[in-house]
């Protein structure tokens, strides 16, 4: 039996994109509610994103209206029922109530309907199965509003069932554990993902991908994490050893330096130990490339930066630019192990906070005045000159640049014999 509560700290139902498209969709033998996220995320009193709607109106009826009022429609997922409706540049995903028929994955058979249970029947977990009208009325068919309230994250019906329509949800669920849930996980739902786990193989690569870059930057990734790797789930996934420890340290260490939670970088610390690791992850999530040269770039030697001293460190974030030496840095530093001192690591880790390398003042003109063609030649002497800058510490002084340059070239022309 369901029990109807009312959600107060909504403006969004009261006015404004989301309360005219209620309006719209309300009355004439239909009836439209908020679903999902957006509801449980005002119950938690955290920032709502996306407004999904559901509605006992077919597709047509809900174009028909849209058209009807001026609103832009698209026809998004019309096959399952969703069509998007833009509001004052806000688009809204409006489905039909559904229950599925035959389900296997994403592409699960279904049919429409007019039953505001089975609608919440079918979703994946109970904090996700509430809806709200447009009066505020929250409508709890599948337990969602205690569980809420407990931060606790449960499938709704059979845990084994649900995870065999469609095997991403082991991932979603310590996903939606680590951003709302509280404690360990339910036990009967990670029993079942670890019961499932095999299915994680039949799920594609940039699904994969999104869960696991959300996972990586939930509040309670630690956790969660942690649970999946105790479950043996984090190896099917990477195909090689997960790292928690460096894990939690990343966490640490990003919270120290006020730096705000950066998921490519946590991965690295939990899957990365070398640069192999960082092509072999990359290849399984199908990674972007920036995120795989981030990646490769951590696991690139990152063991040669620990105890540097500050010229050392100087050199390093010439070479490598802020960003790379930073979450290379911080790797080294999430795995240096339990009781390290942090003060040392956070003197390097602020470095590009304290100094802004200079730009190497040669160029190649200076070395063709000094006889240097063209061509391969002169950017080998211009990368003798730059390793030499370098060891002198920066100097900008005339003198010494030129005194770096003409020894440059001395030490080109011997070992080339010119």
């Amino acid at each position: 039996m369901s029990e109807a509560r009312v959600l107060s700290d909504a403006p969004w139902l009261r006015s404004g994109p989301a309360a005219r498209v209620l309006e719209l969709l309300n009355g004439g033998g239909e009836e439209a509610r908020v679903v999902g996220g957006a509801v449980r995320n005002a119950l938690l009193k955290i920032p709502v994103a996306d407004i999904d709607i559901a509605t006992t109106a077919l597709p047509a009826e809900v174009m028909r209206r849209a058209r009807a009022a001026g609103i832009k429609s698209v026809p998004t997922g019309i096959d399952h029922g969703t069509v998007t409706l833009v509001v004052d540049s806000h688009p809204f995903e409006i489905t039909t109530l559904r229950q599925d028929t035959e389900t296997f994955g994403r592409k699960a058979t279904v049919a429409f309907g007019r039953d505001w249970v089975r609608d919440a029947e079918r979703r994946d977990f109970t904090i996700n199965g509430l809806s709200v009208d447009a009066a505020g009325v929250v409508h709890d068919h599948v337990g969602g509003w205690d569980d809420i309230a407990a931060r606790r994250v449960r499938f709704i019906g059979d845990p084994g069932a649900r995870i065999a329509e469609d095997y991403l949800r082991i991932l979603r669920f310590f996903r939606i554990h680590a951003a709302y849930g509280a404690g360990a996980p339910d036990r009967s739902g990670t029993l079942a993902c670890i019961a499932g786990r095999a299915g994680l193989a039949t799920l594609s690569a940039e699904r994969v991908r999104m869960e696991m870059l959300k996972l990586m930057v939930a509040q309670g990734a630690a956790g969660a994490v942690q649970a999946m790797a105790d479950g043996g789930l984090l190896l099917p996934i990477f195909g090689g050893v997960a790292y928690t420890g460096p894990f939690a340290a990343m966490i640490a260490a990003e919270r120290a330096l006020g730096l705000a939670p950066d998921p490519v970088r946590r991965l690295g610390a939990l899957a990365v130990a070398v640069t192999e690791d960082a092509k072999r992850v990359a290849l399984r999530m199908r990674l972007s490339n920036a995120e795989t040269r981030a990646l490769d770039s951590m696991g690139h030697r990152w063991w040669r930066l620990a105890g540097m001293d500050e010229a050392t460190a100087r050199r390093r974030l010439y070479r490598l630019g802020e960003d790379r030496y930073r979450d290379r840095l911080m790797l080294a530093w999430a795995r240096a192990g339990r009781g390290v001192d942090p003060a040392p690591w956070r003197e390097l880790a602020t470095l590009p906070k304290r100094w802004s390398a200079p730009k190497f003042p040669l160029k190649a003109a200076d070395f063709i005045a000094r006889g240097i063609a063209q061509g391969p030649l002169l950017g080998q002497v211009l990368a003798l000159a730059e390793d030499g800058w370098l060891a002198a510490d920066f100097p900008l002084d005339e003198p010494a640049v030129e005194a770096i340059a003409d020894q440059a070239l001395a030490r080109f022309t011997r070992d080339n014999r010119l």
